[in-house]
């Protein structure tokens, strides 16, 4: 493997707005655009840590929005600690938030994102703002949970640990959060004229250990300095298992077994430094995060009279690295103006080492060619950005960003290829408070898409029985992106923030034909248009005191030209639709809760070049809860489940050549998954 030291390592120099007046975060917002919370205001929720408290803001949903993100540079979020962003991806702001306790938090205020001077924030953002309550105080929590033909887990648990000495505070939390899942029901197999030519009788189960320890230290002394070190080590351990007997027709019985098992860890380390210098300040910013994470599949088949056999095995190895410095300075000539000015670099990294075996009639394995499976794939990426945000009346606030990207990619292995791009970025956001209780913010964005580095690799799923090539030529792709957002605030009654938006997008990443099969890859133009909206109703002025609905809800429509048919479609796989509601009843002057949930998906169908693939689940999952806020000291929760009997759906096409000609074999299938019961205990010391 080649490996080469990145240009972008020495970077560390940048220059930003963000916190030029981080000692109040507030003064340069008009008060008419502040809410402002304490954790008194939710005690029916009898919340235990801040994230209880952020969760239940009326009209408001968090947003990490580091995880995934393309550096810290196209990074948003709506979620500040101490009107500082967290210096972390996969140990975000929500993970920071779990581990503040209730006691530990002084206020909560929803503010104007775009008037804060801080890049990418724009719409509703929440400042938790904390404070030392002396000594070592924490939370902890412990779930049980039972579902049909699995094994109840016991160890779903978590504890939190924080403290703070003068300047230094800091925040310790071990968790475990194992996973279990099953559903079982029949399939059938039709040919082309829709002739039954197999049946099967299927059980598939999911199982997995997860668990973390994660931690921060804060320092921030009476000289204005401010000091964040934050990391995370977790792993994950899942095992899938799918049984099948099969049933064709005028053919001897069969069965089938697939199994596939996973062992991944990932350590984040996460740290800023900011200081007053001449006019401004400067804040550096450096990230670590590796992940390596090996999995095998495994496939056997055969009739039961013995013959028929069959035996195939995918074995992978991943090791991921992600690299991030970055320098930012921010100053303020007058009220209501700011600056800033950011360098940031960064290298990526993936290195997969992957092999197939296959073996016939009971013979040994023999492993099988599989091009472009064995690859190290390399980013290395600067990028120097612009950012200047001014109060153009005290109801009306504008930010502007200009930026440059600068990218080397770079595959090695079984591909051999080196590419440089230069990308502009950007935005600019325009948010008016129309009066106290209407906001509307306007935003365009330039955006560059954060590429999927397994895009460069083949790979093989033994269960479904097909691949994806490697595509060494794939680019990010890119994106005009214009949004509105209308934040309105019903007092009494509640608060609700919808959003609509539209993309134009170039180099689209989505399936294509790649050689004699297909893989990711880019298509020149794609459009997608959306709605978001997070609302909450009270009913105390209907005589309902201590009830409240939550919903929210996303719609998606997105049209690309299919590189094999030419006709138009929707994004390969994307979502349609996502909608979830909660109807809760705090039954007044009691320690009692009651609880209703729903939520529901519709996802577009996925397309390959001789499948059209489309899943998905109804009715809504649901489940019902009782809570009771003082069992002992302790909040104590049971829920029901799955009350409605979701079931999962499939249907698979297979065309022959390709999807150009007809179908040839169509498989459909009913799995139901049964009732879920969850036991929680959560406590406060």
């Amino acid at each position: 493997m080649i490996h080469r030291v990145p240009f972008c390592m020495s970077v560390l120099l940048v220059f930003s707005v963000q916190n030029a007046f981080a000692a109040d975060l507030a003064i340069a917002v008009d008060s008419s655009a502040r809410n402002e919370y304490k954790a008194a205001d939710f005690a029916q929720f009898a919340p235990r840590t801040a994230l209880d408290i952020v969760r239940r803001i009326p009209g408001f949903s968090i947003d990490s929005g580091d995880s995934g993100s393309r550096g810290f540079g196209q990074a948003t979020g709506n979620i500040l600690i101490n009107g500082q962003r967290v210096s972390g991806k996969s140990n975000d702001a929500e993970a920071v938030l779990g581990r503040i306790s209730t006691s530990n938090v002084d206020k909560i205020e929803v503010l104007d994102g775009t008037a804060l001077g801080i890049p990418g924030l724009s719409g509703q953002v929440v400042n938790v703002t904390t404070r030392d309550s002396g000594g070592v105080s924490g939370t902890w929590r412990w779930k049980v949970r039972s579902r049909e033909n699995m094994r109840p887990t016991y160890n779903d648990a978590g504890v939190t640990v924080s403290g703070q000495k003068g300047a230094l505070s800091w925040a310790v939390e071990a968790a475990s959060a194992p996973e279990r899942g099953a559903s079982a029901g029949p399939e059938r197999v039709t040919d082309g004229a829709g002739d039954v030519i197999e049946t099967r009788k299927e059980d598939y189960t999911h199982e997995a250990e997860a668990g973390s320890l994660s931690g921060s230290l804060a320092w921030t002394p009476a000289s204005g300095t401010v000091a964040n070190l934050s990391a995370e080590f977790a792993a994950y351990q899942p095992e899938d298992k799918e049984v099948a007997k099969l049933f064709p027709v005028g053919s001897a019985v069969g069965r089938r077994l697939f199994q596939g098992s996973e062992d991944e860890t990932t350590a984040e380390v996460g740290a800023d430094y900011e200081f007053g210098f001449g006019p401004g300040r400067l804040k550096a910013i450096a990230l670590v995060r590796r992940e390596n994470s090996p999995t095998v599949d495994h496939v056997v088949r055969g009739n039961l009279d013995g013959t028929g056999l069959s035996e195939s095995v995918f074995e992978r190895t991943v090791d991921e690295g992600e690299y991030i410095l970055r320098g930012e300075y921010a100053w303020v000539p007058s009220a209501g103006r700011d600056w800033q000015v950011s360098l940031e670099g960064a290298f990526n990294f993936l290195d997969a080492e992957s092999a197939l075996f296959r073996a016939i009639g009971g013979a040994p394995l023999v492993e099988v060619a599989l091009p472009n499976a064995n690859s190290r794939v390399e980013e290395q990426r600067g990028e120097v950005s612009v950012t200047h945000g001014r109060a153009l009346s005290p109801r009306l606030n504008l930010q502007v960003s200009l930026g440059v990207e600068m990218s080397e990619l770079s595959q090695s292995g079984d591909a051999e290829n080196v590419r440089t791009f230069t990308r502009p970025k950007g935005f600019a956001s325009l948010s008016w408070q129309v009066d106290p209780t209407i906001q509307l913010v306007t935003r365009l964005d330039r955006e560059v898409g954060q590429l999927d580095f397994f895009d460069f690799v083949s790979s093989v799923n033994l269960n479904q029985g097909n691949g994806s090539e490697g595509n060494s030529e794939i680019v990010p792709e890119q994106a005009w992106k214009l949004s509105v957002t209308a934040e309105k605030d019903f007092k009494d009654w509640g608060a609700a923030t919808l959003t609509v938006f539209g993309s134009d997008i170039e180099d689209l990443v989505d399936r294509i034909p790649i050689g004699t099969g297909d893989g990711p890859g880019n298509i020149d133009s794609a459009w997608r248009v959306g709605v978001d909206l997070d609302a909450t109703v009270k009913f105390a002025k209907l005589g309902l005191p201590g009830t409240e609905l939550t919903f929210g809800g996303e719609w998606r429509e997105s049209r690309v030209e299919d590189p094999l048919t030419g006709i138009e479609r929707a994004f390969n796989g994307s979502t349609l639709y996502y909608l979830d509601a909660e109807l809760r009843r705090d039954i007044p002057q009691t320690d009692w809760a009651l609880g209703v949930y729903l939520e529901s998906y519709n996802g577009n169908p996925e397309y390959t070049l001789n499948e059209r693939f489309h899943s998905g689940s109804q009715p809504p999952f649901s489940y019902a809860y009782v809570e009771h806020k003082d069992l002992l000291g302790l909040t104590g929760k049971l829920v029901v489940a799955n009350i409605l009997d979701q079931h999962d759906w499939l249907r698979r096409d297979i065309y022959q050549p390709n999807r150009l000609g007809p179908i040839v074999i169509s498989e459909s299938r009913t799995r139901h998954f049964g009732p879920i019961v969850t036991f929680e205990l959560s406590g406060t010391f």
